[in-house]
């Protein structure tokens, strides 16, 4: 059991030194802030440059995780504190089964739904004025907005899920407590059920920021695949994983074409690993200050 654990516990770093000794000649060849801040991908002239689609997958994860941590924390609150019994077992299996649908069928009802809608409404808010709209932008509905929507649905069952578990656990005695001083329901839950549930809610952030961060084929469908830096949320991007999804075993014959895209694939794996022991730390430390308080 010993070596099993060991051996678990050591994939993910047998993972990293594997995708280091891929990626180790085009880090010889070429410097690394050339890699990662130059904005030109052109295999077949030997330029590498990796600095769009960084950009492009932070922001159609931050997209999505705007929209789905408000709206999957407020649902979770409302079906765990104020939805009847039978309408909490009716809803939470739909819930459920919305985390075991593919993520191509996501991508597919995403082009069929949602970038004709980014399409419909881009020359509208973009005559708004609001910067990241751009004044009058014309889109063709493949871009981060679409990612960010597509990802952030994938993303609502598991924070919903957990939060609900979460608040469902807090022990009754401590609404008793509230509402015997004279706590509203909101009052007892903003105030006392959030205090206690703040590191499990915090958690189920943290897994659904896991699964936005590295999510392939419904994005890499939605997203628009061109290798641009985008300057707007009505702009078409390439995310790590559409990158590396997309080109890899295509025109291997070209130097480097292999090593750079298992380079890609290092960032991505190390700024997941960032991002989760990043927020390892918050929750921890979240843990604490409700420990003492």
């Amino acid at each position: 059991m010993l070596v099993a654990a060991a051996f678990a516990g050591s994939l993910a770093f047998i993972v990293i030194l594997a995708l280091y000794l891929r990626s180790k000649p085009i880090l010889d060849t070429k410097p690394l802030s050339e890699l990662l801040l130059n904005s030109s991908w052109l295999p077949s002239q030997g330029s590498f440059g990796l600095y769009p689609a960084i950009l492009s997958t932070l922001y159609v994860t931050a997209i999505a995780m705007m929209i789905a941590v408000p709206l999957s924390i407020l649902s979770a609150i409302y079906l765990a504190e104020y939805a009847k019994e039978s309408l909490r077992r009716r809803v939470l299996p739909l819930v459920d089964l919305l985390a075991g649908i593919p993520p191509v069928v996501y991508g597919v009802w995403g082009v069929l739904t949602i970038v004709p809608f980014v399409a419909y409404i881009a020359p509208v808010v973009g005559s708004l004025g609001i910067p990241a709209a751009g004044a009058g932008r014309y889109s063709t509905g493949f871009s981060l907005l679409a990612g960010g929507i597509v990802l952030a649905i994938m993303v609502f069952p598991v924070i919903i899920s957990i939060t609900v578990q979460v608040f469902r656990s807090v022990p009754f005695e401590v609404r008793e407590a509230s509402l015997s001083m004279g706590a509203t329901q909101w009052q007892t839950v903003k105030h006392a059920l959030m205090r206690v549930a703040l590191p499990g809610i915090a958690a189920a952030v943290i897994l659904g920021f896991s699964r936005a961060l590295g999510e392939t084929m419904a994005v890499l469908m939605v997203v628009g695949n061109v290798f641009i830096v985008p300057s707007s949320v009505f702009d078409p991007a390439y995310p790590l994983p559409a990158l590396i999804a997309n080109n890899y075993g295509e025109m291997m014959s070209i130097p480097l074409y292999d090593s750079a895209l298992l380079l890609a694939a290092l960032i991505l794996l190390l700024i997941i690993l960032m991002f989760t022991l990043a927020a390892r730390l918050i929750l921890i430390r979240i843990e604490r200050r409700v420990t003492v308080g």
